[in-house]
């Protein structure tokens, strides 16, 4: 049985879902491949239940910060299982409703992992696909590590529907999935080990605000180790231990859950793109700047896929998307941009991040001076009893154009945003000087890191 439409988009999340319902919103006869549960991995298994947890934790986090300042909540604690059922109120509905609505719109739906045949066939199951395009964007999977015994990991998804959280917890890796997870873990009551094989984690933020970020994870209790590799991991038991090295020193490190925190990979391997002609190498997918394969114009990738992508988050996914299903109208016209989007890690507090760094500042040749500050003692903080809060902005000599802006603090997430908005449509610095805010907010402080 072969099928044939204008358009099939493989995965069904931000990417696959935003180019399909811009292309059927057009009336092209479209489809959606998925093997997972359709809803993709930022509804299901990523950052909207991630940031249910983190909401737990700012709850008890506060509420201890401010014990002596007003507030007596002694018995205070997250109930995990509790949590956990709260959180599947969020996820359980999403892939029946994700469904219903491409159903909805016209758009074929198919379970099943799809598998190229030829530059525009692909076979899901029993069924034959053929589209005049096919966009791919199925997103990324866990890193494999090739370390002894990592069978016994558990992945980030895995943790998200932990029913009972245990006590002692070691993360392998030192991104956001190791710092976002440990933070909610230790509001929990777990026990905390962080194992990076770098000199610093958060390899994408500005270095002397990681390093903050870093004593603050270290004063709450965790057990961070840096320039640590994880060589094996043994099982006794209900017990892990987890052999590493630094600098050539031989240590082992014990745990109740190991979990994988070391990296992302393009989920492409079993799609057997080389049968579509399809160009990729380890790190995704090779476009041009419109998202069309470089080696079959046919294909489009959209999302985490792509081997040169904007950051890994949901709005650019999304952003790519749209992207892609304009050019697939419209004929190619329409280049992706990059510039000014924010990224935040959801500890707490959060740290933020737009623009370039002041490595990529100094690469570019660039002139430029540093604003930048620790405000545990600006009136914002104290009022909450925030110890770890602070600033980098990045300002261009002579242009007063904002080059980069990093920010670390309780309302780092929802400040950054004034700075990428300014960034990516190149408002100078002295507008948001001039701007008057609402006060007192964590916005209104942004005249003063300027």
């Amino acid at each position: 049985m072969t099928r044939s439409f204008d358009l099939i988009a493989i995965g069904t999340g931000s990417a696959a879902s935003s180019a399909a319902n811009h292309c059927r919103t057009a009336g092209w006869n479209v489809a959606i491949v998925d093997s997972r549960p359709f809803g993709g991995t930022c509804a299901l298994r990523g950052c909207d239940p991630k940031k249910v947890l983190v909401g737990a934790a700012e709850v008890t986090d506060w509420a201890r910060r401010m014990h002596s300042n007003g507030i007596d909540a002694p018995d205070l604690h997250i109930d995990w299982p509790s949590l956990m059922r709260f959180k599947r109120t969020f996820t359980d509905p999403v892939p029946a409703e994700r469904e219903a609505a491409l159903a909805k719109s016209g758009i074929a739906t198919f379970h099943g992992r799809a598998r190229f045949t030829g530059p525009s066939t692909l076979h899901v199951g029993d069924v034959e696909l053929h589209a005049r395009f096919i966009l791919i964007a199925t997103g990324q999977k866990p890193a494999d590590l090739n370390l002894p015994g990592d069978e016994h990991l558990i992945d980030s998804e895995q943790f998200l529907n932990l029913d009972h959280l245990p006590k002692r917890i070691l993360f392998i890796g030192g991104g956001y999935i190791a710092f976002e997870f440990a933070h909610i873990a230790l509001r929990a009551g777990a026990n905390i080990t962080i194992l990076h094989r770098g000199a610093r984690p958060l390899p994408r933020f500005d270095p002397d605000l990681v390093d903050h970020l870093v004593q603050h994870t270290r004063s709450l209790g965790a057990d961070v180790q840096l320039n640590t590799a994880a060589t094996a991991i043994h099982k006794t038991g209900d017990t892990f231990t987890v052999d590493t090295t630094t600098s050539g020193q031989l240590r082992t490190f014990t745990a109740d859950l190991v979990v994988h925190a070391a990296g992302r990979t393009p989920n492409i391997a079993d799609l057997d793109l080389a049968a579509a002609n399809i160009a990729s190498d380890d790190h995704g997918i090779h476009v041009n700047d419109f998202l069309q394969s470089v080696s079959n114009p046919s294909i489009y990738a959209a999302g985490d896929v792509v081997a040169n992508p904007g950051p890994p988050l949901t709005p650019v996914a999304a952003y790519d998307g749209v992207t892609a299903a304009a050019n697939l109208i419209n004929g190619n016209h329409q280049r992706v941009n990059y510039a000014g989007i924010p990224s935040v890690v959801f500890t707490l507090p959060s740290l933020a991040t737009v623009g370039l760094t002041e490595a990529d500042a100094r690469a570019q040749g660039l002139k430029f001076h540093c604003n930048t500050a620790l405000t545990a003692d600006w009136y914002q903080s104290r009022r909450i009893a925030e110890p770890c809060s602070g600033y980098k902005i990045l300002l261009e000599d002579g242009t007063d154009r904002i080059l980069g802006a990093h920010l670390l603090g309780t309302a780092a997430a929802e400040v950054i945003n004034l700075f990428a908005l300014a960034i990516r449509n190149a408002i100078p610095a002295s507008a948001l000087r001039q701007q008057l805010y609402a006060y007192p907010t964590h916005t209104s402080d942004i005249p003063y890191m300027l």
